[in-house]
């Protein structure tokens, strides 16, 4: 599938602003738009299996699409959501436990790069990964 993979995280577009916007205090921002945030994707059929490595945690998820589960960010933050397939775009849209306000993620590739917009209260960030 076009997501299986290993990506690493390449560059940033308005990620400090985007985490200002989810709440996440200045030390936290600093260190997460220096991640190295590494995922790898294996997907099979409707169901997702992800990993993701930074320098903070790692994690693995496994998701179906259309299926709600729940999720924390490396800051704590605590969701609930489903991503679902959209043409080629896999679409996450997600509510905050603690406010109820949501969180649009997309994930697409364009060219040879996995690129991930997250949307939240008006403010958009992109992250760029490579293979």
């Amino acid at each position: 599938m076009a997501f299986d993979g290993t990506w690493k995280i390449d560059r940033n577009e308005n990620y400090e602003k985007f985490m200002e916007a989810m709440g996440i205090g200045m030390m936290k921002r600093k260190l997460g738009a220096h991640d190295n945030l590494k995922i790898t994707i294996q997907q099979n059929g409707d169901k997702f299996n992800v990993k993701e490595a930074s320098n903070f945690r790692t994690i693995e998820l496994e998701f179906t699409l259309g299926a709600n589960f729940e999720y924390s960010l490396a800051d704590g933050t605590e969701l609930s959501g489903t991503w679902t397939l959209e043409g080629n775009k896999l679409v996450g849209t997600f509510t905050r436990k603690d406010n109820g306000k949501v969180l649009k993620a997309t994930r697409e590739i364009v060219g040879d790069e996995l690129v991930q917009i997250y949307v939240y209260e008006g403010v958009e960030a992109k992250r760029f990964f490579k293979r």
